[in-house]
């Protein structure tokens, strides 16, 4: 499993001593933990704190390491409970974290309670880097403005909270742009990592290897769709894809489909699912047919299917079931909301 976010305790593990000690002169940055950080974030892992200090610890934190904080949780309560709503907040799974402190006690807590993360010592970290955990392979753009793209997302969320309108209503206000296009080969790597990083959003639980994404990018048989996300916040850019199989009679086939969990709650999921409808459609086709892992794991996709129409039957061993989400798409197309832009070939 690649580490998303590195979790940092303080005192004496991400600083180089103990901020509420040394209140006239505040600890600086770990130089060691500074370096590892430095190099994991240039890899488009993110950092996070949970610490046992006030919430002005964080701030000064991020002013001395220079590191953008995914989230911050600084209180008196357990390593374990910041864990969890850091998780939570990121919308990420428990064994996609690391937790890094100094305290052997609070390791134990966190390892007991959150038995998916991966937890070390500040020692660890230095051969921790060269680990496969913290080796995603190719870093794609979107890769090293991850960090940027959380402060961006936190933002946006507290604006959601004010907002007053509808779900529909707040993606205009946020000026939401998705551009649905077809896949090149300058897009393979970041599809790679969407591959071995989308867990809720994925088809397939599989990731795929860039030599099979290039074949299908070429494949006049296979049509590789991308799907692009911005709004006035900032760029998402490259966040989700489809692979769309013609090789079956009248029928569609989506082999893969796969979404970044940043487009989670901002009508992306929907707004491809839509257009996949259309463009069958207008081919010809009778049925578009979503073949999906049935684990806990993608759940959200598996919503988002039902609440876009498909309906399931269940197929493949027990050992690995499969659902096939299918709709008919002969009838009138689905209606994309404005702010999707489409090819001019639909």
């Amino acid at each position: 499993m690649i580490v998303k976010c590195v979790i940092w305790d303080l005192d004496n593990t991400l600083l180089s001593g103990v901020y509420l000690e040394s209140a006239a002169a505040p600890p600086g940055a770990d130089p060691a933990m500074l370096a590892a950080a430095g190099t994991l974030r240039d890899r488009g892992i993110v950092h996070a704190i949970a610490s046992r200090n006030p919430p002005e610890a964080a701030v000064h934190a991020a002013r001395v390491t220079g590191l953008d904080f995914a989230a911050a949780e600084c209180g008196w309560g357990r390593k374990s409970d910041a864990v969890r709503r850091i998780v939570a907040d990121l919308d990420i799974g428990a064994d996609a974290v690391a937790f890094v402190d100094d305290d052997l006690y609070e390791r134990a807590e966190v390892s007991f309670a959150v038995p998916e993360a991966l937890v070390l010592a500040p020692e660890d970290m230095a051969d921790a880097v060269g680990w496969p955990e913290f080796s995603p392979g190719a870093v794609t753009p979107e890769a090293r403005r991850r960090g940027e793209m959380y402060a961006q997302r936190r933002r946006r969320l507290l604006e959601a909270r004010s907002f007053a309108g509808s779900r529909d209503e707040f993606l205009r206000y946020c000026e939401t742009e998705v551009t649905i296009g077809p896949a090149t080969a300058a897009d393979v790597p970041r599809l790679h990592e969407l591959s071995v990083r989308t867990h809720q959003f994925n088809t397939t639980g599989e990731p795929v290897d860039e030599p099979a994404l290039r074949e299908l990018v070429a494949s006049p048989a296979h049509e590789v769709s991308t799907v692009r996300l911005r709004d006035k916040f900032g760029d998402d850019g490259l966040v989700g894809a489809s692979v769309v199989s013609r090789d079956t009679g009248t029928d569609w086939t989506v082999t893969l489909l796969m979404m970044s969990c940043r487009a989670m709650g901002r009508g992306v999921i929907e707004a491809l699912l839509a257009w996949l409808a259309g463009a069958a459609g207008r081919d010809g086709a009778a049925t578009l047919a979503v073949p999906c892992l049935v684990s806990p794991r993608n759940m959200p996709l598996q919503l988002a299917l039902a609440g876009s129409g498909f309906r399931a039957a269940q197929s493949g061993p027990a050992d690995r079931p499969v659902a096939v989400f299918s709709r008919a798409v002969s009838g009138p197309a689905p209606e994309l909301p404005g702010w999707v832009i489409v090819p001019e070939a639909g």
